[in-house]
């Protein structure tokens, strides 16, 4: 052993060095030695490795082994080698400095720690990105789970360097760790609600990467594009980025469009509102002139046949238009709107098509069209439900109604 510890000695002290000053030299020529050896095996290393794993990607079908090597786990991995160089090395570069030699060696120890940690981490960072192109699991929160794995891990390597550095007994390390789990649990209150938070998610399939969420108090209106440990990131409309915290899904409302994308349609329910000034019964040369309109036609010559039967089998006074039956302009605009919305080539027939009537107001009688458009994507929904409602509003004076406006106009002001 000696031969290899004072491997320059001999050589310094024929150069008539005192003793102190060739070991000093012999310790320094012989850790440039084991420098350029480490670097030297590190090198070797990490093209082995790379070349190896390079190798075995290309063939085969798999994606891991490729995404291995794009996480740079073979480069990682190979640092150990001159690691484990260095400790076995330590001892004999600094055999007459024990001082030394422990100090180099705890740096080796807490170098290790670290290394461990990143080898981990470039592990999980490609299991993640794995598990993202899987189907079952591409719309998971899986970077929260890697994230709170990876919390543990430093926590416990952060420990691990702390006895190191303190001498303190592992053992007693982590039992007073534990009493002070209150603090750690006010510290990393946020990070454990957004772990709780996501697990929820993830059980109860709330929210995906890739849905369409609306939650007005975080001014959030757009998709999902990203969920972590701490926060939920939404990619608005206007290509803004809302960063919301994760446990709010389960403490705050929001709108989860995903029900909407995966139907057969999207939802039209929007209302004309009509003056109520403006609706009253048809006479037989209303309707006769209304029969003109094709969709109404046959409707309306079997509904005037039945109200002529009706009224002429009971011996209604027709001279008052208000006795018997009769038709108004108001249901026969709400039957035309319905035949309209049903021969639609852009609304789902197979959805809920429905012209309702809704309570009278203060502004008018509203008339709803509820339909959903075959169409989902928003630009075309939006032109599509603007389609049917410019047709109804110019359809509406042919029924003799009037739309209500709003008008500060007042006779006295003339």
């Amino acid at each position: 052993m000696r031969k290899f510890t004072h491997f320059f000695y001999d050589y310094f002290i024929q150069l008539n060095l005192s003793e102190n000053s060739a070991t000093y030299l012999n310790m320094l020529a012989l850790l440039v030695l084991l420098v350029l050896f480490i670097i030297i095996a590190d090198i070797v290393a990490r093209r082995i490795l790379l070349q190896a794993f390079s190798t075995f990607a290309a063939k085969s079908k798999t994606k891991f082994d490729d995404l291995l090597v794009n996480h740079q786990v073979p480069k990682n991995v190979a640092h150990v080698v001159p690691l484990i160089i260095a400790l076995k090395c330590i001892p004999i570069v600094f055999a007459d400095f024990s001082a030394f030699e422990s100090i180099v060696e705890l740096l080796l120890k807490l170098y290790c720690v670290v290394l461990v940690l990143w080898i981990i981490r470039s592990i999980l960072n490609t299991l993640e990105s794995f598990f993202k192109t899987l189907p079952r699991l591409r719309d998971k929160p899986i970077d929260s789970y890697i994230q709170v794995l990876m919390l543990f891990l430093w926590l416990i390597g952060v420990g691990l360097i702390f006895v190191m550095l303190t001498g303190i007994d592992i053992k007693t390390f982590f039992t007073t760790l534990g009493a002070a789990s209150a603090i750690l649990l006010l510290i990393f209150k946020d990070t454990i609600m957004g772990f709780v938070a996501s697990i929820q998610v993830a059980i109860n399939d709330t929210v995906r990467i890739g849905d369409w969420i609306t939650m007005e108090k975080f001014g959030a209106d757009g998709t999902v594009i990203e969920i972590n440990l701490n926060t939920l990131q939404v990619q608005n409309f206007d290509m803004t980025i809302t960063n919301i915290p994760t446990y709010a899904l389960i403490t705050e409302s929001f709108k989860n469009w995903r029900g909407m994308s995966n139907s057969g349609g999207r939802r039209i329910k929007r209302a004309l509102i009509i003056k109520a000034k403006s609706v009253h019964y048809l006479t037989d040369e209303q309707i006769n002139e209304l029969k003109k309109i094709q969709l109404l036609t046959d409707y309306l010559t079997q509904r005037q046949d039945d109200i002529n039967s009706y009224n002429t089998s009971n011996n209604i006074d027709k001279s008052v238009l208000i006795n018997g039956r009769n038709m108004t302009n108001l249901g026969v605009f709400r039957k035309y709107i319905q035949s309209y919305i049903e021969s639609h080539s852009a609304i789902n027939k197979d959805m809920t098509i429905m012209t309702r009537q809704l309570a009278p107001t203060s502004q008018g009688l509203p008339l709803e069209i509820y339909a959903f458009s075959s169409d989902k994507r928003w630009q075309n929904y939006e032109y599509i439900m603007s389609d049917i409602f410019d047709h109804s509003l110019a359809a509406i004076p042919y029924f003799d109604l009037e739309i209500y406006e709003f008008s500060n106009y007042s006779p006295e002001q003339e």
